[in-house]
This record gives C-alpha cells, structure tokens and sequence, in this order.
C-alpha cells in the first residue's frame, strides 16, 4: 500500500481509539455521588470535593470547582438549626444582607420556592460584592449566592452555595438538581 493510504489509516484509528475516551469524559460530568449530612442524603456531581467542615456550625462543606476564568472554587455549606434559626424571610433577608451592589445598597433577591416529595424549600439567590465575618473574614467582588432554605417541624435546614459569579451560575443546575434529589436518611 503507498504511504498516505497507510497514513490516512493510521489517522482514523488513532481518532477511533479516542472516541470511547472522549465519551466517557463527558459521561464522568453526570456523574454523581451521594453524601449524607443532618439527616438529609442527596446527589452532587462527582467532581464536587466533600471536605471537613471547619466548624461545628457546619454539617458539611463541599469545594466546587472552578470554572475557566474563575480563580476560587464556590463552596456549598449545610448548616441545621433546631428550632429554624428565625422565619424563611428573616434568613433570606441575612444572605442578601451580605451582599451589595457597586454603590454599596443592597442587591435585587430573586426567590421561588419547589416541592421535593412534601417538602417545601425556598431557593434564593443574590450577587454582588459578598462580605461575611464567618468563619473567617471575607470580601469577594463579583461573587454570587444560591442557597435553600428547607424548615421542618424540628430543623432548618441551610444549603448556601457561594462563590465567583461565572462558577456559582455553572453549578447552579447542578444545585437544583441536588435540591431535587434530597430524601430524608433516617
């Protein structure tokens, strides 16, 4: 055979060789694992890192990877407060109290609440510049909110992802997808 047959030959099954890879790389995105916390289980994807929550106010933190552009992964933090901590208002007024707009006011929240089973939760999101002293002091530009707030008859139950505005719209889906999937573990 003369060499740019072989050429050409050699070229298609090295890009056939490739394709299952490729296919499997893009079935790795929808993949999942699912993480228990507070009573609660649920899916994430699976490049979501669970981490050590570094504090007992914390039932759970996972870093989300950042996207391209973005230097800092967002965070996703479960927080549960017997008792609720306050009124699904009040809570949603304290996150959009820890952002602001470029002249300092107090940005646009959008709220919606979903049903899960029979359970109710208020999804809630804010951007702008996000400040907050806890756990540590933080003060990012151009950071966004999506958060849920699911009370029970016992528990209030806090999902808050925050993090860099292009990262945190990515995981956004994700976030609902998550929401979607919670079931209670005990």
């Amino acid at each position: 055979m003369n060499r740019l047959i072989l050429g050409t030959i050699a070229s298609m099954g090295l890009t056939l060789a490739f394709v299952p890879a490729l296919q499997a790389q893009d079935a790795n995105t929808d993949e999942t694992q699912t993480v228990k916390a507070g009573g609660l289980s649920f899916e994430v994807p699976a490049s979501w890192k669970v981490n050590q929550p570094r504090s007992q106010m914390r039932l759970l933190e996972i870093a989300v990877p950042p996207v391209d552009g973005d230097e800092k992964p967002g965070e996703l933090v479960l927080f549960a407060f017997p008792g609720g901590a306050g009124t699904v208002q009040m809570n949603v007024q304290r996150w959009q109290q820890q952002f602001s707009t470029e002249d300092g006011s107090p940005p646009d929240i959008k709220t919606e609440t979903i049903k899960v089973g029979d359970a109710e939760i208020t999804l809630v999101e804010a951007a702008g510049r996000y400040r907050t002293q806890i756990p540590t002091p933080v003060d990012e530009p151009n950071f966004r909110l999506i958060g849920g707030i699911y009370p029970t008859a016992r528990t209030g139950y806090f999902f808050k992802l925050v993090g860099p505005d292009k990262t945190i719209q990515e995981a956004g889906p994700a976030f609902r997808a998550m929401l979607k999937s919670m079931k209670m573990s005990r």
